[in-house]
């Protein structure tokens, strides 16, 4: 009589052995056979250099995005969010003393601050009643002010993504990630030096998320596409400052 104790044993093994695979899988890895791009967009597969391009074409093509965290540069650290698109964008920009929030239709550039942001570091008698004038108000900032370019550069879809999507030094691909659930996939500047960015594994493979290199800050990117209504101020919301802007503290 021939005893089935082998063939119990082996299939217990192989048992076994898929239960360990299932067990050890996770979203970023997967036992050997299991193609971990399945039901991805395939960006996974291709070059750093390539994924680079797809991201950038991807950014570019969009008609609108979300952008929030801290950015920083030579003029401070800013915490933003921002929606913006080839129109204008509105959002809401903190920077080290103060909160302002922006708004730009077209060339309109609209301003609204506290009053803490709108006074004079002397604190004179005219600083305060401009303060008093413009805190809460919607400000409309002429084109030929000092602040206007700067300003206007936080509602700029592709002046703020050209400058926080370029990684710097040789392009290398990274580790898979998730960025708000959706799977990713990353690319960096060097060893992460030059920059990072994650791009979207899934549908579109737009940057979800981008850490600039050398302590610039980390930006989440989000509503690609979603577009959102910009309408100028209402009347009594707005104050038409006329000349330059007075000098603020923010």
């Amino acid at each position: 009589m021939t005893s089935s104790a082998p063939a119990v044993r082996a299939r217990s093994r192989t048992v076994f052995a898929v239960v360990l695979c299932a067990g050890l899988t996770t979203a970023l890895t997967a036992c050997a056979g299991e193609d971990p791009d399945k039901g991805t967009n395939g960006v996974g597969k291709l070059t750093a250099a390539q994924i680079d391009k797809k991201a950038r074409a991807a950014a570019d093509a969009a008609a609108a995005v979300r952008l929030t965290g801290k950015l920083v540069s030579k003029g401070g650290t800013y915490t933003l969010n921002m929606q913006l698109s080839s129109k204008g964008g509105t959002g809401s920009v903190t920077s080290k003393q103060n909160t302002f929030a922006l708004l730009r239709i077209g060339d309109e550039l609209y301003l609204k601050a506290d009053a803490g942001f709108w006074k004079d570091e002397k604190a004179d008698d005219e600083s305060d009643q401009a303060a008093d004038k413009l805190q809460g108000k919607f400000v409309k900032v002429p084109e030929d002010d000092p602040t206007y370019e700067q300003l206007r550069g936080f509602t700029e879809k592709k002046t703020l993504l050209d400058g926080m999507l370029a990684l710097h030094g040789k392009v290398n691909k990274g580790d898979r990630d998730t960025v708000g659930g959706v799977r990713t996939v990353q690319i960096m500047g060097g060893k992460g030096e030059g920059g990072a960015l994650d791009v979207s594994l899934e549908g579109t493979p737009y940057p979800l998320r981008v850490a600039r290199g050398g302590g610039g800050g980390t930006i989440r990117l989000a509503d690609w596409g979603r577009t959102f209504p910009l309408e100028a101020p209402a009347e009594d919301d707005t104050v038409d400052y006329g000349g330059e802007l007075p000098r603020s503290s923010g």
